[in-house]
């Protein structure tokens, strides 16, 4: 049994575990890892499986997606995004050095950062080492409260600002033998496995909800973030003509967005599934609990054209993202017109 079965079994059980290995494309030194010490590329392929299946089970058209094209083709993981927040957010550290800190010695390593500046957000695009084509990216966004104004700052620092850590000292000291050593032995990448996953959620308590409508009214993406914390915002499929392949799932009554979009050179192309609507609670002012109706994550896809000679590990392609792409993606999830809360 390879190690990359073991690892997502253990997380999230032999029939998951299965599916995920029969409708990805992995590549196989991936698959063929096995023996007492998991190396680095292998437990960084299997969090990414396990965020993977994590956000098909938020995302009803992407599960509905993936089940009917993975009778077709296996799928290529190419990139999973989330949102941080650059500023003292409690005990978990501000910003994208929240998961730097998990990502680094898992193999990855920023290979570009992207301005969005309309957003009043900086992206950086975390990409794997060993592998970088095979093994799914890492777009990581941080909005910047700062550049707000004063009661958009002090909503966002009630918010934000007593932050949970997830890593357990225990866990941060296996990432540091994961950086030091480029492998873990197999039990311990078992119990860290969990660990890790569980920073790619919300972190924060339940916000008020009139800290929340003040966000909202500022940034479509800091209230995402409100709501949703640290998860997937998106994954996203690598498919080879993103345009046809955006028209024929409106064919098959996706509900896709509208627009794809190109970077400035042409060679990356992005469209996506338009954002699942999920129930989140809300603090009222008197105390007690209220649901409202907000956008949660999607599914994305995308096309990369070959821009370089191959390499031994890499056959040039354009794994660059794109400022303007990413601006027109966040749209995604920008919420609809609220209706009146709901008291739980």
């Amino acid at each position: 049994m390879s190690h990359l079965s073991i690892l997502t079994s253990a997380a999230l059980g032999e029939a998951a575990s299965g599916r995920l290995l029969g409708l990805l494309d992995i590549r196989p030194d991936l698959l063929a890892s096995d023996g007492a010490n998991v190396p680095r590329a292998v437990l960084a392929m299997a969090l990414s499986m396990v965020l993977f299946q994590r956000l098909l089970e938020e995302v009803p058209e992407g599960a509905r997606y993936v089940a009917e094209q993975s009778q077709r083709a296996r799928l290529v993981f190419d990139h999973g995004a989330l949102r941080t927040v650059d500023m003292a957010t409690g005990d978990l550290p501000g910003g994208t050095a929240a998961f730097g800190r998990i990502l680094e010695p898992l193999g990855y390593a920023v290979a570009g950062l992207y301005p969005l500046d309309k957003l009043r957000m900086t992206g950086r695009a975390y990409a794997h080492r060993d592998f970088p084509e095979d093994i799914a990216q890492y777009f990581v966004s941080e909005i910047h409260p700062d550049r707000f104004p004063e009661p958009v700052q002090q909503a966002a620092s009630r918010i934000f600002g007593n932050s949970r850590d997830p890593l357990t000292p225990w866990a941060k000291q296996a990432l540091d033998r994961l950086a030091s050593r480029r492998f873990l032995p197999l039990a311990d990448a078992v119990e860290l496995l969990p660990i890790l996953a569980g920073c790619f959620d919300r972190q924060h308590p339940v916000p008020a909800l009139a800290d929340y409508e003040t966000v909202l009214a500022a940034s479509a993406e800091m209230g995402w973030i409100a709501t949703e914390g640290n998860r997937f915002n998106h994954a996203t499929d690598r498919v080879p003509d993103v345009l046809a392949h955006a028209e024929e799932l409106k064919l098959r009554q996706f509900p896709m967005k509208e627009k794809v979009e190109i970077s400035a050179q042409g060679s990356v192309r992005q469209t996506a599934i338009r954002a699942a609507q999920v129930e989140r609670p809300f603090r009222a002012a008197d105390g007690s609990t209220v649901t409202r109706t907000v956008p949660g994550s999607f599914y994305e896809f995308i096309s990369r054209d070959v821009v370089a000679p191959p390499g031994p590990r890499s056959s040039g392609l354009d794994l660059r993202f794109d400022s303007s792409n990413a601006q027109g993606i966040f749209k995604m999830t920008a919420a609809q017109k609220a209706g009146p809360a709901a008291e739980c």
